[in-house]
């Protein structure tokens, strides 16, 4: 098997996480991956933003656990670097290039040695206040919704196990 295939069969989304950092050469690479990722004819729709700013990475957390119905809660399950992945709404692929991005920046971590998961509800918090003046304090112009985050770093505890694979995940149309 190739290493590629043993990467996607060994990630998994960890909810625990150390208090310490990803090193920035490690995430510039991962980013870099990501800027990889498909995209619908090559318009290269997504932006990411790395959240380096504690302070904005704990709004966004508590922006994100209201939205989800739990304030109080870290969503980011205390991971201290966070990946927000954003696409152009003015591309008709933005949502699955958005998406491609995602699926790239946790399989790069993975490779990488560093444990993420994808966390949802990055629309809304774009779409709010708070997450419009961030992007205008970037200097980032255009319509831009919030496809996901992804978190980094490493968990605390063990690796979690795959769940079984469904029956009936591939059917065959011969």
């Amino acid at each position: 098997m190739s290493d590629t295939i043993q990467v996607i069969k060994e990630r998994r989304s960890v909810r625990k996480y150390q208090d310490r950092r990803v090193p920035q050469e490690v995430i510039d690479r991962i980013v870099e991956a990501g800027t990889y990722a498909p995209t619908g004819m090559g318009k290269q729709s997504p932006i990411i933003l790395q959240i380096k700013n504690d302070m904005v990475r704990d709004e966004l957390s508590k922006q994100n656990a209201e939205i989800m119905g739990k304030p109080g809660t870290d969503p980011f399950y205390g991971a201290k670097d966070v990946l927000v992945v954003l696409a152009n709404r003015e591309i008709p692929t933005y949502l699955y290039d958005g998406s491609l991005v995602m699926g790239t920046l946790m399989l790069a971590a993975k490779d990488l040695g560093v444990d993420s998961c994808y966390i949802f509800r990055a629309k809304e918090e774009f779409e709010s206040e708070y997450g419009k003046a961030l992007l205008k304090s970037l200097g980032i112009d255009g319509d831009y919704e919030g496809i996901g985050h992804v978190i980094l770093g490493y968990a605390e505890g063990g690796q979690p196990k795959a769940a079984p694979r469904k029956e009936n995940y591939v059917y065959v149309v011969e």
